[in-house]
């Protein structure tokens, strides 16, 4: 039995997908970030940093966070605030599906809009400036190293921990958080392991990801640790969302879509060897939007 809901954080399967692989000597593995608490792999993120700024004294009873997000982030960090006992302000730019603004209002969340064409530095600037007007603390998921070291401590670990052998990892590029902190812990393990990069074409909309090519490059994001990077458009991502449902059973989010066609199209160039690909979130916050009837 757990004993708080935020120790269930953590610890979630590494399945394969036997069905989606190409071939016979691939093997391709989901990281199912989707059985986190709140559906998503930013639980992870969230609880780690606002931890650390516990430890620091930046954040005491009844402090307010704010924090910058397309959905996942604000939605753990709704979660773990009403945990905690803080009050949560996000800032959100407004191309965001609805049902992510109806579940932070559940939560008791403040939303902020931010116009879409700011893209995400705009909506960090805003949140930024929120903070300090306002005496909040500012979470700062795109620059606070402890988003990489969770998954350096946690993501990383369990996965080599459940499969020594991982040739390939793919992940979005999101913060940079996860591809960073999970690359460097699987490279401990296997120097030769390849870290492949998935992120939007340039002007689509993806959650979770955005084009680096709109001129904003997380600070936590380093390219030349990458061994690759994939462009996918949404078309692409809504399929592949809904032929791991039809082929595995696997609900997963858009994100999710996103990172398997690549881990796919990588798959083609191997003649055996694992694969493990990020699902970063689950599908059911996305129900309302239907994206999948785009991909009948």
């Amino acid at each position: 039995m757990a004993s708080t809901l935020l120790s269930l954080i953590g610890n979630t399967p590494l399945v394969e997908l036997p069905h989606l692989s190409p071939k016979k000597g691939i093997r391709i593995y989901a990281k199912l970030e989707g059985q986190n608490p709140s559906g998503s792999v930013k639980d992870r993120i969230v609880l780690a940093m606002v931890e650390e700024a516990e430890r620091q004294g930046d954040l005491n009873p009844g402090s307010t966070i704010v924090e910058a997000s397309s959905g996942n982030t604000a939605i753990a960090l709704a979660l773990v605030g009403k945990q905690r006992g803080y009050s949560i302000k996000v800032v959100i730019p407004q191309e965001v599906v609805p049902s992510v603004v109806d579940i932070l209002e559940l939560y008791g969340a403040e939303v902020i809009w931010c116009e879409p064409e700011l893209g995400m530095k705009g909506a960090i600037d805003h949140a930024r400036v929120l903070a300090r007007e306002n005496g909040c603390y500012y979470l700062g998921q795109f620059n606070d190293r402890t988003n990489l070291e969770a998954h350096y401590i946690t993501t990383g670990p369990e996965i080599a921990n459940a499969l020594p052998e991982v040739d390939v990892f793919v992940a979005g590029i999101g913060t940079g958080g996860t591809i960073m902190g999970v690359g460097r812990r699987l490279q401990e393990t296997n120097p030769h392991v390849r870290i492949i990069g998935v992120e939007p074409r340039l002007g689509e909309r993806l959650q979770g990801l955005r084009s680096l090519a709109e001129g904003y490059i997380p600070p936590l994001l380093d390219l030349h640790r990458l061994h690759g990077r994939f462009l996918v458009d949404s078309a692409t991502a809504i399929g592949a969302a809904r032929e791991v449902i039809n082929k595995e059973g696997i609900f997963a989010g858009v994100s999710s879509g996103a990172t398997l066609p690549v881990a796919l199209r990588v798959a083609e160039r191997m003649d055996r060897g694992n694969i493990v690909v990020m699902f970063s979130d689950g599908g059911w916050k996305y129900l309302p939007a239907r994206p999948w009837d785009a991909a009948l």
